[in-house]
């Protein structure tokens, strides 16, 4: 597994619960989006852009494509470690690289891009400043 040397990588560790599993004691893969989520989440906030502060400035980041590529299998009580970075932002849209750790195993990886809309949905520009912070993390 390879992480960007030119870009802020953020990281998050869960661990795996016991319901997060399928029947055959693997976590179910819609979980993983789940915890890719709560990843991404955590970066905004840490970038100052917590969906808090977003909603109260009218805007929201909505998932429009997801690439998801699953590695290993995650079973109960691992501990993952998820890093996250934004890999370009454009005039409307932004990608998204995560990967998900179990010690030096890779188990799965995503790609999302995502967009900026206004409240009721409708497509807006990335704010320059969230363009400009990202542009800051930058190396």
């Amino acid at each position: 597994m390879d992480l960007p040397a030119d870009r802020q990588v953020h990281t998050t560790s869960l661990k795996v619960r016991f319901y997060e599993l399928d029947p055959y004691d693997h976590v179910n893969h819609t979980n993983y989006f789940s915890y890719f989520e709560t990843a991404r989440i955590e970066y905004l906030a840490e970038m100052g852009w917590g969906l808090d502060l977003m909603k109260t400035q009218g805007w929201q980041i909505v998932v429009v494509e997801a690439h998801a590529r699953f590695l290993a299998a995650a079973r109960y009580g691992e501990e993952l470690t998820i890093h996250t970075w934004v890999e370009e932002v454009g005039r409307v849209k932004s990608v998204w690289q995560q990967t998900m750790t179990r010690r030096d195993t890779e188990v799965a990886r995503l790609t999302i891009t995502a967009a900026f809309t206004d409240l009721a949905g409708n497509p807006r520009r990335v704010p320059a400043d969230f363009a400009e912070r990202v542009a800051s993390l930058a190396g």
